[in-house]
């Protein structure tokens, strides 16, 4: 949180030299470019390093320690009942709050050509990658979950077939003699240790690394972007705190036994990290770390569910794809009906689950949902301004549902019932 404060401290003063003199502009910015953003990528690349051995050993270890395939059926429910949830209540809230505030309807048609114009070359690039993908098919999921080169699609650091892999590797495993299980298990078990010792050699660098990270950001982007839109940015950014800390406390009130505020002081570290890297894949190996080592959540439970979350829980993606697609439906004027509007809560909820879990994916499926709505696709830039700022917010708001639904499942799974009263209490 220190390193934090740093960052945006020192790209604010960055950005104030650049005001002030001119001529500090050119330095500043390739003092950004060529050492203060890459620094920020060793921290950031170092978690990426473990995301995939680390995917693969946790989710089958997590299968194989359930010893019964018939115990997966009902985790497997819960927790997709759970991402489920948390998406459309994401989506909900976000659509009510678009609906109150209504800022498109603030937005001057001078400054939106203004954005269009300045936005054109990105739009290309953007709309170009959204007609590449292909629309939702029986055949487009074979694809995306068993493509024909399992190593290409990990290389490309598609994550859906690893997982698929991985469950069947750990199906594969409870169906072993026991010490051939139990071996398979051990083997599983040191591949996440090592994994997890090298996240805590990341997490040594966080401090400066999220403070090269966010500086960076804010150097970037600046803040003038922020004015002609402050209250569509004020409002995402309102309803995505609301959506963490009211929706998630929620849930853990009415479907477990923590409390809400030992639980988000317990998951600090992890918050921090989904904001700084705007990444779900890279914060995952901290996720799980801090789940079972403070959380207390059981290896078979947090080897399940987050992997999976990190792919296909975007709950803060899905409210901010509703936002987006009703605010540029607002500056041109186009009113969604209350059935048009559910019909995007349904499609914001399924369009997020293939979004990746890295910084700006969700642009190319914010395209495709503006199509569906007969929405001029080149209304996208009049988000790209701040975009990198929101999904930071986002991202955390992702990486907390899945740390709530792994606490949930994991005492509806009763994988809890053995601990200590003081554990239970986290």
């Amino acid at each position: 949180m220190f390193g934090l404060g740093i960052g945006i401290v020192l790209g604010l003063a960055a950005r104030a030299l650049m005001a002030i003199g001119p001529g500090w502009e050119s330095s500043i910015r390739w003092f950004n470019r060529e050492a203060l953003e890459p620094f920020g990528q060793v921290f950031l690349r170092m978690l990426f390093f473990v995301v995939v051995p680390l995917v693969f050993s946790s989710l089958a270890l997590g299968v194989v320690q359930l010893r019964r395939l018939d115990r997966l059926g009902p985790l497997a429910g819960r927790t997709f009942a759970m991402f489920g949830l948390n998406m459309a209540v994401g989506v909900g809230l976000g659509l009510l709050m678009m609906n109150v505030l209504s800022p498109g309807t603030r937005i001057e048609p001078e400054t939106r050509d203004q954005l269009l114009g300045q936005y054109s070359g990105a739009i290309e690039t953007i709309a170009t990658r959204a007609a590449e993908q292909e629309s939702l098919s029986f055949r487009k999921l074979v694809e995306m979950f068993m493509p024909r080169n399992l190593v290409k699609s990990v290389v490309e650091f598609q994550l859906l077939p690893l997982i698929l892999f991985a469950l069947l590797v750990g199906a594969a495993g409870t169906r072993l003699a026991e010490e051939h299980r139990e071996g398979m298990a051990a083997v599983l078990q040191v591949v996440m240790e090592v994994m997890t010792e090298i996240v805590h050699y990341a997490l040594k660098l966080a401090p400066y690394g999220v403070a090269a990270l966010v500086g960076s950001v804010v150097i970037v982007a600046g803040a003038e972007v922020l004015r002609p839109l402050l209250w569509f940015v004020v409002g995402v950014t309102g309803v995505l705190a609301l959506h963490l800390f009211g929706s998630m406390s929620l849930f853990l009130k009415l479907f477990s036994r923590r409390s809400p505020r030992v639980f988000f002081r317990a998951v600090r570290s992890v918050l921090i990290t989904a904001f700084s890297t705007s990444s779900s894949s890279a914060t995952l190996p901290t996720s799980i770390q801090v789940s079972q080592e403070v959380l207390k959540v059981s290896p078979s439970t947090a080897g399940f569910v987050l992997p999976l979350g990190a792919t296909m829980n975007m709950s803060g993606t899905a409210l901010y794809e509703g936002c987006v697609v009703l605010f540029v439906a607002q500056v041109y004027g186009v009113e969604l009906s209350i059935g048009s509007q559910l019909t995007l809560l349904v499609l914001a909820v399924l369009s997020a689950v293939a979004v990746a879990g890295i910084p700006g994916a969700s642009l190319p499926v914010l395209v495709g949902l503006l199509a569906s709505f007969n929405l001029p696709a080149e209304g996208i830039a009049l988000i790209l301004g701040f975009d990198r700022l929101l999904d930071m917010g986002r991202t955390a708001v992702n990486v907390g549902a899945d740390l709530v639904t792994a606490c949930v499942v994991d005492e509806r799974m009763g994988d809890g019932g053995e601990r200590s009263d003081s554990e239970s209490a986290v």
